[in-house]
């Protein structure tokens, strides 16, 4: 224990009782992490079996027989689904709530703020991400950490051989899942933007999304801001296949080389897949796109905050390790690096604009 003397002094205090009742609480938070894997497996079941979906359905709370019924099989096992739905209950994925007194039926189970963004048809939905996330091929990087610490080296080459975009060419079904998953979150995030952004788009004539893939994003902003010419930028095979969008033209390059000209370019978690080095080479290709006194750089990308306690905090650091597991080199970042990346890459000024989602809104000058 620690108290203060009358004179304002620390004195530590230890008992026997307090370092038991520490160690004992340690010894919990060693459980708790030893099983953490527990909460993604719950919850990719949960999505698996669309229960979400199920109970949005019936547009009230229901029995878990009703859920039953409704799941993709012919013979449930209601015992296990009744496990597994006490585990999300408790991890208040949904509510339970008794019967009505005159009832004397099942429990009834709920949606929550949280299962809400597990239904597959909502215009906003993360259930393509869970299951992405924890895809097999996905989960085996993370078992190669202690490898890289001994001998460096890239984790999922170490699992897999090869890189995630090898992968996603050799499997279609993988793939398509790997797009769902990214898919789901630019929507996200997207959205945000656009709505946190308002004052930010208002001057652009043309923006340039850097790694805009098919063109969602880059539509999503014409959409809502319909003066803007936007340029949808990626590699030639990647724009090949993009769909055209009213106020949208695709151009096919490389961010590594040049980059269209315009007022204002736009990138959203794109330099979180690179190294330092990279990223720079990337800003300086930007810094040449725009114009010297009016040109911006739009990153949509995470600003790991350690010693944060906001909603996203805790979520960022877990990403970094994310990005270990899955890219060559790719990382989160902290606003001092992100300062040191700007500087080195031509942009000195820049500001940080918070929204409502896991990335922030970085707006950077070259004066």
């Amino acid at each position: 224990m620690v108290g203060t003397s009358e004179n304002g002094d620390v004195l530590k205090v230890s008992s026997e009782a307090d370092e038991t009742e520490l160690m004992l609480q340690g010894q919990a938070n060693i459980w708790r992490h030893m099983f953490a894997f527990a909460d993604s497996m719950a919850l990719k079941c949960a999505v698996e079996l669309r229960i979400a979906d199920i109970i949005h359905s019936h547009a009230r709370p229901i029995t878990l027989s009703q859920i039953a019924t409704c799941i993709d099989s012919p013979s449930p096992d209601i015992t296990c689904l009744a496990r597994i739905m006490r585990f999300l209950v408790r991890a208040k994925i949904f509510t339970a709530a008794p019967p009505p007194q005159s009832d004397g039926g099942e429990t009834l189970y709920g949606l929550t703020p949280s299962s809400k963004w597990l239904l597959h048809d909502a215009e906003l939905s993360l259930a393509p991400m869970v299951l992405m996330e924890n895809h097999p091929s996905l989960m085996a990087p993370w078992h190669c950490f202690g490898t890289c610490v001994k001998e460096g080296g890239i984790a999922f080459e170490k699992a897999h051989g090869h890189q995630i975009w090898d992968l996603a060419s050799e499997k279609p079904e993988f793939n398509k899942l790997f797009n769902d998953g990214m898919a789901c979150t630019a929507k996200i995030s997207i959205k945000a933007v656009i709505a946190a952004y308002k004052d930010g788009f208002g001057s652009i004539g043309t923006l340039v999304d850097v790694g805009g893939g098919t063109g969602g994003a880059v539509a999503e902003v014409v959409k809502a801001y319909p003066h803007i010419k936007g340029i949808n930028f990626d590699l030639p095979h990647v724009v090949a296949t993009a769909p055209a969008y009213k106020g949208v033209s695709h151009v096919g390059g490389d961010m590594f080389e040049s980059i269209p000209d315009a007022d204002a370019i736009f990138m959203k978690w794109i330099l979180h897949d690179w190294n330092d080095e990279d990223c720079v080479k990337i800003l300086k290709n930007c810094r040449k796109a725009i114009p010297e006194k009016t040109g911006k750089v739009i990153i949509v990308d995470g600003v790991i905050r350690e010693d944060g306690y906001e909603p996203f905090d805790e979520t960022r650091l877990v990403l970094d390790l994310v990005m270990m597991a899955h890219s060559s080199h790719g990382q989160e970042r902290t606003e001092v690096e992100w300062k040191k990346l700007l500087e080195e890459g031509g942009f000195p000024r820049y500001r940080i604009l918070k929204i409502p989602t896991l990335q922030m809104i970085i707006e950077a000058y070259p004066v």
